[in-house]
This record gives structure tokens, C-alpha cells and sequence, in this order.
């Protein structure tokens, strides 16, 4: 063990939840929490994914479908907007407008015409200048078809991929790329048609437009919108079992209580297994995916600062078990911006007050969510506090070196120096110089030295070998230093 062990800053959030009895960790209630992470930058009220899959199971006990169809259909439901984030830049870039708030009321509109040209001229635009609405408009309107497609097609794509990467079943994996095809070939983004739509996909999206008009208008207003869009939108096979599910007063009971312990209870025999620390892991890289689909400025950053995190938990001596921990805590740090609009995260100037707001609120969603998944709540301080200062001037809750983990610390060097190291909406990269300068500038008060000269070394190592394969295939002419290449 490296020296540098025995004389770590403060204290040891990994060590104090060691103490602790470790509870068996299911799939289905991992899952059922971090769901609500997806709703958040869906735009949707708190818990929709887990009522989906209420509603959906629900109507999948009525159609008779097989115990195996059911874990899928299960997970599939819980899982449906995995890829959500994946189009949230484009639809600011294409609508000018805040991403959560277009996908909460894209959702209500029933895809006629009218409906749809009402929308883009409510929606687009609204706090930018006449023309520029006026030419965001006018290219919606000319390429709105293809536009839709690409955006669908890119949220599709990206949850079937990550669906594979969470280890589920191909059916699953279907279910989640066909979500918006509709029963009569109308839907995208293939324009698939009828029976040959996923049966998991035909229920989901019949449980998802269940869910968003009872929150908007109760059930009538759900029933009456179900049963408008038959034979068009949906399976009329599958509205009629939801028709007979709507006649069970249960159904509806489930949607205004708790509905978390109701669906577990319904958890597939099939998948309701022990999740082993290499799945874990899994999970934890899903999730960093969907975190960092959301901002082309982001792209990577959590598996960037997982990588710095790691070195230098390395670099000071902490055991495989203690880096394995930090990692996913580093993986999912930043899991509370699915909560913040593009319009802020992609902003080219300087946040207002209010933004500022929204930003700082991050690391606090972070912990909270977190602090829902009993897999991950031991790290849900750890990631919440990734934006503190050993001085207490950081956020959410200005806390010190005296109150800090050292884990934290270890975060929170790995994030500036990855944010100072990577594009940004309001300036280039900076060099490894500029960087590791400003890391130094804050030495005791942002940073401390161990951490620092940590990650310093870490890069030095890292980059050696980099530098030797360049030089052996004589292209390396520009990145002649460590420094530069860093």
C-alpha cells in the first residue's frame, strides 16, 4: 500500500458504510429507483416510469401473456425512456426551448396536424428574438418529418443500446427502440405497422399516454384518450385490455398511492436475482450513458472523471475494493443534471441568477436520487458533494474540509480538472498547464495537495506510455511534452 494511506484528510465515507450489513440488492429495486432519474429529464411528474409499469403489467395479465414475456414487459416499461436524454441538445438547438418542459407537453399532443403545427408555434422559440423564432420556425415547418424521425430515432436507438449494455434480453431491447411506432404504420422511426410492433412496445405506449393524461385530467380524460387514438395509435386488442383493467377501481388507487411497493411486489420470478458487484457495475455504466448523452459538452465526462477518480485512488494507496467504490460514485456524480434544461447546460455565455440556481440544485438531485437506490446509497454523499470546497464556498451546502470524506475531495478534483481539460459551451479546452495551474491556485481551499499532486502524478504515468507509442509511429511532432499532451 502506497505510503500516502495512512495520512488521508479527514474521514472515510467508504469505510463508515463497510460497518454496515450489506442488504441484498435486486434488480427490480435498483432499477425502480433510478427510474425516477429518467422521468426527471422527460419532464415528467416524479415516479411515471414505475406507474407505467403498473398500468402496463396490468394490461399484460390481461392479454394472457406468458410468465417470460412478462419479466420482459416488466422491465421494458421501467426502462422505456433509457435513451431520453440522447436528443435533449438537438431539441433546444431546434426549437430554442427548454428540453423538459417541450418533452412533458410533447407528450399530450395526439400527432394530427392541427395539433402538431399548434405545438411547434407555441413551443418554439419563446425567449428568443423575432427572427430567430421566426427562421426556427419556418425550418421546422419545412423539415418537420424528417426532424421528428431523426429525434425519435436518436432516443430509440440510444435506450436499446444501453438496454443491451444493462444485460436485458433482446426483446427488451425491441420494446424500447419501437416505443413511438404506431398500430397503423404512422409512427416512428421506422413506420413499422400492426402486429409486427413489439407486443412489449404496444403496451408501453398505451401505459405511457395512460399515466400522462391521469395526471393531467384524471381518468376519464386517460380512458377517453385511450380510446380516441384505437386503430390508430394503439392495438385495439390492447386497449380493450385496458378498457377491462379501467373497470378495476384497483387500477386507478395504484396511481395516487405508492406505487414503488406495488410494483415490486409484481417483480418478474424470472430476474428477481441478487445484483453481484460486476453487475453493479454494469448498471452504474448504463446510467453514466444516459447522464452523459445529455450535452455534447458532457459526452464522456463521467467515464473521464471516473478514470482521474480511480488514479488518484490509486495514487495514494486505496485498496481495489475502496477504487472500485469511487468509481461509481464518479460514474454517477452527475446523475442530478437530467433535472437541468439544455438552455442552461449548453448556454454560450454566462448563466443568469436563475440558471445559477437550477445549476447548483444538480448535486443535491444527485444525492437524493441516489439515496433512493439501496445499491447506491452509500456513495449518494459522496456524489452529491462533488461541487464542494475545503473552504465550505461551495454547493449545496458549503460544507469543509472538517466535514467533508476525503472521497469527496477525490471527486471533486477529478471533476475541474476534467471540466477545465474539455469543451466547453463558453470556451475551448484549456492545455494541461492551464489546468493543473488553477488546480494549484486553490491549493487548501478548493483542493488538497494530495489530491492534486495525485492527479498530477497520475497524468505523468498515463501519459509515458502514450507518448513512447506516438514517437515509435513518428507522429507525435506537436505533443513532444507531457505537459501539452495531458
Amino acid at each position: 500500500m502506497n505510503a500516502h494511506a495512512s495520512v488521508l484528510p479527514g474521514y472515510s465515507h467508504y469505510q463508515a458504510t463497510r460497518d454496515a450489513a450489506r442488504v441484498p440488492l435486486h434488480l427490480h429495486e435498483i432499477l425502480g429507483a433510478l427510474s425516477h432519474a429518467i422521468d426527471m429529464t422527460e419532464g415528467q411528474p416524479p415516479g411515471h416510469s414505475v406507474r407505467c409499469c403498473w398500468i402496463g403489467m396490468k394490461i399484460g395479465t390481461q392479454l394472457g401473456l406468458s410468465e417470460p414475456q412478462m419479466a420482459d414487459l416488466y422491465y421494458t416499461l421501467l426502462m422505456k425512456d433509457l435513451g431520453c436524454s440522447s436528443n435533449a441538445a438537438r431539441i433546444c438547438a431546434l426549437y430554442l426551448a427548454d428540453d423538459i418542459t417541450f418533452k412533458h407537453d410533447f407528450k399530450k399532443i395526439d400527432g394530427s396536424l392541427n395539433a402538431a403545427l399548434q405545438f411547434v408555434f407555441q413551443k418554439t422559440g419563446l425567449q428568443s428574438g423575432l427572427s430567430e423564432r421566426i427562421r426556427a420556425t419556418l425550418n421546422i415547418l419545412r423539415n418537420g418529418g424528417q426532424i421528428s424521425r431523426e429525434l425519435i430515432e436518436t432516443r430509440c436507438h440510444q435506450g436499446a443500446d444501453i438496454a443491451a449494455k444493462l444485460r436485458f434480453s433482446r426483446d427488451v431491447q425491441d420494446g424500447i427502440r419501437s416505443l413511438d411506432e404506431h398500430w397503423n404504420g404512422n409512427g416512428k422511426p421506422e413506420g413499422v405497422a400492426g402486429r409486427d410492433i413489439s407486443i412489449l412496445s404496444r403496451i408501453a405506449l398505451v401505459a405511457q399516454v395512460v399515466d400522462v393524461f391521469f395526471q393531467d385530467g384524471g381518468a376519464q380524460a386517460s380512458c377517453a384518450e385511450i380510446s380516441g387514438r384505437s386503430g390508430t395509435w394503439f392495438d385495439p386488442d390492447v386497449v380493450q385490455a385496458f378498457e377491462r383493467c379501467a373497470d378495476d377501481q384497483s387500477l386507478w388507487e395504484g396511481l395516487i398511492t405508492d406505487t414503488e411497493p406495488l410494483i415490486y411486489a409484481l417483480a418478474p420470478r424470472l430476474s428477481a436475482f441478487a445484483v453481484d458487484d460486476d453487475y453493479l457495475d454494469d448498471i452504474a455504466q448504463g446510467f453514466a450513458d444516459v447522464i452523459d448523452a445529455k450535452s455534447p459538452f458532457t459526452a464522456d465526462h463521467s467515464r473521464r472523471v471516473t478514470l482521474y477518480a480511480d488514479m488518484i485512488a490509486e495514487q495514494v494507496g486505496l485498496s481495489a475494493d475502496h477504487r472500485r467504490w469511487i468509481r461509481r460514485a464518479a460514474l454517477l456524480h452527475d446523475i442530478g443534471k437530467l433535472a437541468v434544461s439544455n438552455q442552461i447546460l449548453d448556454k454560450p455565455g454566462r448563466p443568469s441568477e436563475e440558471e445559477w440556481i437550477s445549476i447548483r440544485a444538480h448535486p443535491a438531485h444527485s444525492e437524493a436520487i441516489l439515496a433512493r437506490v439501496s445499491a447506491f446509497r452509500d456513495i449518494a454523499p459522496v456524489a452529491g458533494a462533488h461541487h464542494e470546497r475545503l473552504d465550505g464556498k461551495g454547493y449545496p451546502k458549503g460544507q469543509t474540509e472538517a466535514t467533508l470524506p476525503f472521497e469527496a475531495m477525490i471527486l471533486a478534483t477529478a471533476d475541474v480538472y476534467d471540466a477545465l481539460s474539455a469543451d466547453r459551451p463558453y470556451r475551448e479546452a484549456m492545455s494541461y498547464d492551464a489546468a493543473m495551474g488553477i488546480l494549484n491556485a486553490e491549493l487548501g481551499a478548493a483542493h488538497h495537495p494530495l489530491f492534486v499532486q495525485a492527479l498530477a502524478n497520475g497524468l505523468q504515468l498515463l501519459a509515458g506510455p502514450i507518448m513512447s507509442e506516438l514517437s515509435a509511429q513518428d507522429v507525435g511532432g506537436g505533443l513532444a511534452t507531457t505537459n501539452s499532451s495531458a
